[in-house]
């Protein structure tokens, strides 16, 4: 009979990601366990169980310094890290062992990159952490697809001195940077956290929301991004899907069936978008002003003729001007606001299909999914069910 597994979770639980993580590998239990878990509540910072005194079979941890890469290597037990660095993950690393998992950033920044550009931004930032080898890798592939586009990325340095990487003196920094670039700007956080840094930043340096400065972050911590003033855009993470996974990879490892490292990928899966992001850039006053109208209302109980009426043109000169300026006409952009309104129905709600569909303000379930097959690449049934398989 085989004995229970014990497994060590050092996995930050302060935030949205680790616990969604935390969720997939409680799952993965629940499914093939019992299993027996060492955990406690920490942000970064962790303490490893003796395992050998308790017994410990298995390993999923985020290793952000010395002490734990010892206590980890130590232990000689199967391990799934967490986000290794560029240096962990090189020939000779005695951590390049250990299988690994960790996000996409060519998805994310294409995410990013896509919903900047769909608001007809023509500048761009990025706004990351120099000691964070995910937010480099964000960075790089944001820059990389801008560029494709025919744009540049103006890059923020986080300050040299340590005294002044404090909240308290970078904020400053920061708003001061801003201030310094142009306008209309589509700014990418490298994560949640930093982007409200930038809002805040943003309020200091007087530049208004998505105004001036459009934020987008990574994360989609829906408490966090709620309370931001504005409420921030972000890139969802399938992070609980990828906890299933790696729990599925370490049981195999604590049976023998896996040796080599293997890769778990946490999925993209979509941009939710809030109020930071919800606007377009363009200099025509009434198109700007019907695209506002169609993000308040969120495409719903409107129509091409109430859009016209909204910012008092007539139909055919808004219409026309509408293709001129945005490349879309009126209808397909309330398609797409109706869509973007589905997207966060079926993240943040168990609503059936056809509930979402009448919701989102679509005429039948049948247009809504082959409408949002099109559009996102997927069916909504699909797209919700990559948070939960």
């Amino acid at each position: 009979m085989r004995t229970t597994p014990k497994v060590a979770l050092l996995v930050e639980t302060a935030r949205s990601f680790g616990r969604d993580l935390l969720r997939g590998v409680a799952r993965y239990a629940q499914h093939h366990g019992p299993w027996s878990f060492y955990i406690t509540p920490a942000d970064f910072e962790h303490v490893m169980p003796a395992m050998n005194q308790w017994g410990g079979t298995g390993i999923i941890a985020r290793i952000p310094n010395e002490r734990i890469a010892q206590a980890v290597l130590d232990a000689n037990l199967p391990t799934i890290a967490i986000g290794l660095t560029d240096e962990q993950k090189q020939v000779g690393s005695p951590l390049a062992k250990f299988s690994e998992l960790s996000s996409d950033a060519d998805e994310v920044a294409r995410l990013v990159t896509d919903h900047l550009l769909e608001r007809r931004f023509t500048h761009f930032a990025y706004v990351g952490l120099e000691d964070r080898d995910w937010s480099h890798r964000r960075e790089a592939a944001f820059r990389t697809r801008i560029r494709q586009a025919g744009y540049d990325v103006s890059l923020y340095h986080q300050p040299h001195r340590l005294a002044d990487r404090s909240w308290e003196c970078e904020r400053d920094i920061l708003a001061k940077w801003l201030c310094g670039l142009p306008t209309p700007l589509g700014l990418f956080a490298c994560n949640d956290d930093r982007g409200r840094q930038v809002l805040e930043a943003c309020r200091i340096g007087e530049l208004s929301v998505p105004g001036d400065v459009a934020v987008i972050g990574v994360d989609n911590d829906e408490m966090f991004c709620d309370l931001a003033d504005p409420p921030l855009s972000s890139v969802a993470l399938n992070a609980e899907t990828a906890g299933y996974r790696a729990a599925e990879l370490l049981d195999m490892m604590m049976r023998g069936r896996a040796c080599s490292p293997r890769h778990v990928l946490v999925e993209a899966i979509g941009v939710v978008t809030r109020h930071s992001t919800n606007v377009i850039a363009v200099e025509d006053e009434e198109v700007s002003a019907a695209l506002q109208f169609i993000r308040q209302e969120q495409g719903c109980g409107i129509s091409v003729d109430s859009v016209a009426d909204a910012v008092a043109v007539s139909r055919r000169s808004l219409e026309r001007r509408f293709r001129e300026t945005i490349g879309r006409t009126i209808l397909e952009e309330i398609r797409l606001a109706r869509i973007e309104r589905a997207k966060r129905l079926l993240l943040e709600t168990k609503y059936p299909i056809s509930k979402v569909a009448q919701l989102a303000g679509f005429g039948s379930t049948g247009r809504f999914v082959q409408f949002f097959h099109d559009r996102v690449g997927r069916t909504p049934r699909k797209f919700r069910l990559a948070l939960t398989t």
